[in-house]
């Protein structure tokens, strides 16, 4: 009888060199969030067209701009849990799907009302896509580069945000603004069928859950020949799991975890409050400075771009406190809207301040992702990360909005800015109060989690 060799998924990962396997993974998440950004945005950028085409008025854009957003949060508050029970295969797979069917639907609505109805149903799917696949990559991820990767993934957000922009100021002036949901619905319905042949389920996850010792050896056989003749495979966090979805929240909102919960809310809330209000209306609000409809999309492109900084941001975090930098981006973000606000009359010198800006910002919010990954055990990790972005998303709501109030307000250009750039530095102030209030005992929280008779 051979002796049983047991192994730690996180000690395997940890060991052996970044695999085919996990780049694999990594690639087809970080598409998932790039067709996510695109989705997400995407209906700022037609805007301009509805309200020509449909004879709208600017505040009539606000119900169609925050019709996703509400479905956002409806689907990431659903997801993780969902995730944390059934999987992140089945998750991402449904919620890609829905995407691409609801996106290429919402492109033949013929009326306001009809547009409202696809773009929450997207907005689920979308709310359930993105912390699922950044909870995938996490769990794959060796600890060395673990905030690295999540940071690559989720800059797929923004960067798909800039495509929509580009892409926008491309194709409706040729085919129509419903172009720009067709590409948004047809992307993401090709990209499910890749996932249905090539998306493993989580090998921590299913640890975790107690699944067989073949699956998981299917799971991480490809990153390492090591893992084929296993005979046990643990999870150290899994000492005292927790048994299910409702385990996962009292986790996230037990003693040693609840500061810091609260704080990664307040700042994705934050985040989310000044990211929507630009992406939302910052074509229209350049298009009201004096810049023609084509170079004010191509400006507001420039913002969402800048998420590429958060590669630098993520090799910073894997070497040094992470609250603490996460903090100074969104405190430098602050600052930088001011300086926007007083130069809009110089193209030149905005597009550089908005690409400037659009770094800080865009970095500090992806990098939020990681900060979470790092923060929840295995247990809890998909509804930690999808409720920091399901609850934030009413950040997203907040700043669509926002911008409307302040402008019949009549607040100048440079007014509604400087209004701007006080969620950056409330967003800073809470990064600073998590990494006061110190790191969580992960086993204490656990039991504490999975002690019954508690809601």
């Amino acid at each position: 009888m051979s002796p049983e060799r047991s192994i730690d998924v996180q000690g395997f990962l940890n060991a052996h060199p970044f695999s085919r396997r996990q780049i694999g993974i990594v690639v087809l998440c970080l598409f998932i969030v790039l067709l996510d950004g695109y989705d997400t945005a995407a209906i700022a950028y037609i805007a301009p067209s509805l309200l020509t085409e449909w004879g709208l008025q600017r505040p009539d854009l606000a119900p169609v701009l925050s019709a996703a957003l509400f479905g956002l949060v409806a689907g990431s508050l659903t997801a993780g849990p969902l995730s944390d029970r059934i999987g992140r295969r089945p998750v991402l797979i449904a919620a890609v799907l829905v995407m691409g069917a609801a996106c290429l639907a919402s492109a033949f609505a013929g009326d306001l009302t009809t547009l409202i109805a696809w773009r929450f149903i997207t907005g689920i799917a979308l709310g359930a896509a993105m912390p699922t696949a950044l909870t995938l990559v996490s769990e794959y991820c060796p600890a060395r580069r673990r905030a690295l990767t999540t940071n690559l993934v989720f800059c797929g957000f923004p960067l798909g945000a800039a495509l929509g922009g580009f892409l926008a100021a491309w194709i409706i002036p040729a085919f129509g603004w419903r172009s720009v949901l067709l590409a948004g619905g047809v992307a993401p319905l090709l990209l499910t069928l890749l996932l249905l042949l090539w998306l493993p389920e989580s090998a921590r996850f299913a640890v975790a859950r107690g699944k067989p010792v073949e699956q998981i050896r299917r799971l991480l056989t490809p990153i390492s020949a090591a893992a084929a003749d296993a005979t046990r495979f643990v999870v150290t966090e899994t000492a005292a799991a927790v048994g299910d979805s409702r385990g996962a929240i009292r986790l996230m909102l037990s003693r040693g975890y609840i500061v810091g919960t609260l704080m990664l809310w307040i700042a994705y809330f934050m985040g989310l409050t000044i990211f929507y209000a630009m992406v939302n209306w910052m074509p229209v609000l350049f298009r009201d400075a004096g810049l023609a409809p084509a170079t004010a999309a191509l400006v507001a492109a420039l913002f969402p771009l800048g998420g590429i900084g958060s590669l630098f941001s993520g090799a910073l975090m894997d070497r040094f406190d992470g609250n603490r930098i996460v903090a100074v981006f969104f405190a430098l973000t602050g600052l930088a809207f001011i300086v926007i606000g007083q130069i809009a009359g110089q193209v030149g010198m905005l597009m550089v301040a908005v690409l400037v800006t659009g770094v800080l910002m865009n970095t500090a919010q992806s990098s939020l992702g990681a900060l979470a990954a790092a923060y929840y055990p295995t247990q809890a990790r998909g509804t930690g990360i999808a409720w920091m972005m399901g609850l934030g998303r009413f950040g997203g709501i907040a700043g669509s909005f926002l911008v409307a109030v302040l402008a019949g307000w009549q607040l100048s250009f440079s007014g509604i800015l400087t209004a701007l750039a006080v969620p950056g530095f409330l967003a800073a102030a809470a990064l600073w109060l998590k990494q006061t209030a110190g790191a969580p005992q992960p086993s204490a929280a656990l039991k504490a989690a999975a002690a019954p008779g508690r809601s």
